[in-house]
């Protein structure tokens, strides 16, 4: 693929290893950070992560300042400026992010409110809205999916209108990304199924969709060969800790990938059925994923079949017919979530969620067609479009 023009940006520092998490001082430091604010949740703070975290901080000159941990599932408006105003409170002038997207999303939305002085989160979603660097911000991954600590987006519910707001600017993006994988040991099965099928999204919307561009396509493919063997490996031994390694370096290539490349309709239908009926995103991901891909096939059949070789081998991509491996692509991923289905109960259809009913179909389609993702998607998307791929979804 010919492209006139593309940019490519990843200005995030990345600290990764066994014990990354030792450097999180010096590296909040060299930012200027003194007065930090860690931003959580109770998931987190269960699992006894933070005290991880905290303890990190035992022996440098950074003062923990304020620790907030009541980040819910899916970060909303409200919980931003709750986090801004708190942050504001203890004279705060950097911020943490200890969790998975919603928290790391949550720190995005506080950033822009305590760095700019306003309580108005609104005015600044969509693109180029913000003008200028904000305040120092780490990120430490707990779920290996989102990648948001390597992205210049955030999504945000606006509970008032039942949508999720997108918010893209470069200036959102983390100064540094601690990639420790202590920090994934203790999640659930059924998570660490659902945000890998999240960053596999992630990495296949970017090579398959319009802002592709030769760098991105090299983060994506490296991310879904590390993906695609260590899934299964790591839901069967969950201590497996260069599995979880790989998974969490995985999840932050695809996430560089995707912010430079953005992503398409497994997202755009994700969102939708996550704002209207609170689907997890990662299931919605899984359950979208190969569908969308069949759907874009006249377009993209070719990249399509470009990725059986990173998700299956070598000896299976070479073995298929060149006119055969996008089907062969599409049905490596369908036994993938046959797999996890099997291991881990990850649900493979909206009916499975056990949250998604028919009578939300248009509600779900109306809010679909407003989403910001449906601009990359290679093929155009209407209200009759979408209520199909949810009926195939079910």
């Amino acid at each position: 693929m010919l492209k006139d023009y593309f940019e490519f940006q990843n200005p995030v520092k990345i600290c990764a290893g066994y014990k990354a998490l030792d450097n999180i001082g010096v590296e909040l430091a060299e930012l200027g950070g003194k007065r930090a604010m860690i931003i959580s949740d109770k998931g987190v703070e269960g699992a006894g992560l933070l005290k991880t975290v905290l303890k990190a901080f035992d022996e440098t000159e950074i003062t923990v300042a304020a620790v907030f941990t009541d980040v819910p599932s899916d970060s909303s408006y409200d919980t931003v400026r709750e986090t801004a105003e708190i942050y504001r409170a203890k004279n705060c002038d950097s911020l943490v992010a200890v969790g998975g997207g919603s928290v790391i999303d949550t720190a995005k939305g506080a950033n822009i409110l305590a760095s700019l002085g306003t309580d108005d989160l609104a005015q600044y979603a969509g693109a180029g809205t913000i003008k200028r660097t904000l305040n120092p911000f780490i990120v430490v991954p707990t779920t290996s999916g989102t990648g948001s600590e390597a992205t210049l987006v955030a999504v945000i519910a606006d509970k008032k209108k039942n949508q999720k707001s997108l918010f893209l600017s470069k200036y959102l993006m983390p100064n540094t990304a601690i990639i420790d994988p202590r920090m994934t040991l203790s999640l659930p099965p059924i998570i660490t199924a659902a945000t890998a099928m999240d960053a596999l999204t992630h990495s296949i919307e970017a090579f398959t969709c319009l802002g592709k561009n030769p760098l991105s396509d090299a983060y994506a493919t490296s991310s879904i060969k590390l993906i695609a063997p260590n899934i299964l490996r790591v839901i069967k031994n969950p201590n497996d800790k260069e599995g979880r390694y790989n998974l969490a370096v995985a999840s932050t290539m695809a996430g560089v990938a995707f912010s430079n490349s953005m992503v398409g309709l497994v997202h755009t239908l994700g969102h939708s059925v996550g704002a209207v009926c609170h689907v997890h995103h990662g299931i919605a991901m899984n359950v979208f994923l190969p569908i969308v891909l069949e759907y874009n096939l006249p377009k993209v059949s070719n990249y399509v079949g470009e990725l059986l070789l990173p998700l299956a081998g070598a000896d299976a991509y070479s073995s298929t017919a060149i006119n055969d491996r996008p089907v062969k692509t599409i049905d490596f991923i369908r036994n993938l979530k046959d797999e996890l289905y099997s291991a881990v109960g990850l649900p493979r259809t909206l009916g499975e969620t056990g949250k998604v009913s028919k009578d939300k179909f248009a509600e779900i389609a109306k809010t679909a067609i407003g989403d910001a993702s449906i601009t990359y998607n290679p093929v155009e998307m209407d209200y009759s479009d979408a209520l199909a791929l949810l009926e195939k979804a079910f």
